[in-house]
């Protein structure tokens, strides 16, 4: 009866023990990829997403955008607006479910 319970306990224990070792092998892994430092192309293309959203939200839009795109975009949302009736096209629409 008493090696019954031992055995028990100890399946018990075993499990516990392995989900608290999954669980804290797998958050080290996280903190060790978050802590190494990148390989400098994946550094380089997160340095230009950066400068690019810097640069945009200075600009208020497109960054270096002529006068031709801002016309490109003026006559596709003209032609959607004629496609699909009124409404402000550049906004995300709302969605109100009852």
């Amino acid at each position: 009866m008493i090696l019954h319970q031992i055995l028990r306990l100890s399946s018990i224990f075993r499990s516990a023990v392995s989900i608290h070792l999954r669980r804290n092998i797998g958050l080290s892994a996280i903190v060790f990829n978050k802590a190494k430092e990148l390989d400098p192309v994946q550094k380089l293309f997160l340095d230009k997403i950066r400068e690019y959203n810097t640069k945009s939200k200075q600009a208020g839009g497109p960054v270096d955008a002529g006068p031709e795109f801002q016309k490109d975009m003026n006559e596709a949302l003209a032609r959607l607006q004629r496609a699909y009736g009124e409404g402000d096209l550049t906004k995300f629409p709302e969605f109100k479910f009852e």
